[in-house]
């Protein structure tokens, strides 16, 4: 297994991202995009590339604050991400030159890629989707479901899955129910998975010892979630 730190720039600003794949596997691979949580790239998502190149993909962790590193005050998180939050144009730059990354590299068949995403993570992969990106399929895990921009769900090609906790705090049944509708008025192959007694950050074991009320780790909806996300590749990408 390689894994390299890949220096990029995306809207004026240094990035650094981590790719890993599997060199033992011989041609071309699907390629995904994995978009960390909002507070940074942290070992969280550094792992789950890791493991999705175990599974014979390429993975590349992007980067979308700079420099590879997490924020050095979790204070500053939200004020990164309101202004995406109002206008994603930023966002998307951001997101689409990572894409752009993943999509040079050797290893990589252009004509399979995927974008998957955690926390505002998600939210990204998800306006990557409504840029109209050539991706086969995005999968938000407790993801921010809105937009500032619904009506660009015009533009998605790629299949959609959202697996969301329903004790999950930040993402309350109204945002839901509007992301089904705009969904519905793109005439998108889309799915919305709900698992009872999960909250937000269901995925990272790390999430309990942040003191969040609703925020904290559920093993059985990270193993379900996950193995939704492999049903769905296996459909687009394989």
């Amino acid at each position: 297994m390689r894994t390299e730190d890949i220096e990029y720039r995306a809207d004026g600003v240094r990035m650094v991202g981590q790719y890993v794949v599997d060199d033992g596997k011989p041609g071309r691979r699907a390629g995904v995009l994995v978009c960390h949580e909002g507070p940074g790239l942290t070992d969280h998502t550094k792992k789950i590339a890791a493991r999705l190149a175990g599974l014979g993909y390429a993975a590349f962790a992007m980067d979308y604050h700079g420099d590879g590193k997490p924020l050095a005050d979790p204070s500053q998180t939200m004020a990164r991400l309101q202004p995406w939050m109002a206008d994603p144009a930023g966002i998307r730059t951001r997101a689409l030159a990572a894409l752009d990354v993943l999509r040079g590299q050797k290893e990589v068949d252009p004509a399979r890629l995927a974008a998957i995403g955690y926390c505002f993570g998600g939210t990204t992969a998800l306006e990557i989707a409504r840029s109209g990106a050539d991706v086969k399929a995005v999968v938000g895990f407790h993801s921010g479901l809105a937009t500032a921009r619904p009506q660009d769900a015009a533009n998605i090609k790629a299949r959609i899955l959202v697996c969301i906790g329903a004790d999950d705090p930040i993402i309350p049944p109204e945002q839901r129910l509007a992301f089904e509708k705009e969904m519905k008025s793109g005439a998108i192959d889309w799915r919305l998975q709900l698992y009872g007694g999960a909250g937000h950050s269901f995925t990272n074991p790390a999430a309990d010892s942040r003191g969040m009320k609703g925020f904290f780790y559920h093993d059985a909806t990270d193993r379900r979630s996950w193995n939704a996300m492999i049903e769905l590749f296996d459909e687009t990408l394989n």
